[in-house]
């Protein structure tokens, strides 16, 4: 049986039909911040490790979130990040639209899309360690 990673990234449909090589990128990238996580000190405490779900969608799908009731403490990071972090089960889940001109960017250009999901949840986890007081990866 194989334990739950801290950090997971999820993806839509959507998303998974628009670019077949996002799943596996996901999967390298879950591992790679877990790593760097890990080592910027994330997990000191072993007792109080916190959940982060990263869940990519399409702006509709955003959208759609947005308007759900979700548990947690709400935290906006920008237009196209939020948050709701469940201090009671030390789960913060994380919703990203990938833009409509971003989607049009990376669908013209697949090439593109390893460096920049990379990228925009490098920042975000970075912005979450900040919010969180765990510094940065």
């Amino acid at each position: 049986m194989t334990e739950q990673l801290p950090i997971s990234i999820g993806l839509t449909s959507e998303l998974i039909e628009k670019f077949s090589k996002i799943k596996s990128l996901s999967n390298k990238l879950e591992a790679q911040f877990n790593f760097q996580t890990l080592t910027a000190g994330w997990y000191g405490d072993e007792e109080n490790i916190i959940a982060i779900e990263l869940v990519l969608q399409t702006p509709e799908q955003f959208a759609w979130q947005q308007q759900q009731k979700h548990l947690g403490k709400y935290n906006e990071f920008a237009d196209d990040v939020f948050s709701y972090h469940d201090q009671d089960k030390n789960r913060l889940t994380c919703y990203i639209a990938i833009t409509a001109s971003e989607l049009t960017l990376l669908e013209q250009r697949s090439t593109l899309l390893p460096g920049y999901i990379q990228a925009k949840i490098h920042k975000i986890l970075n912005l979450i360690g900040t919010k969180l007081q765990l510094g940065s990866i």
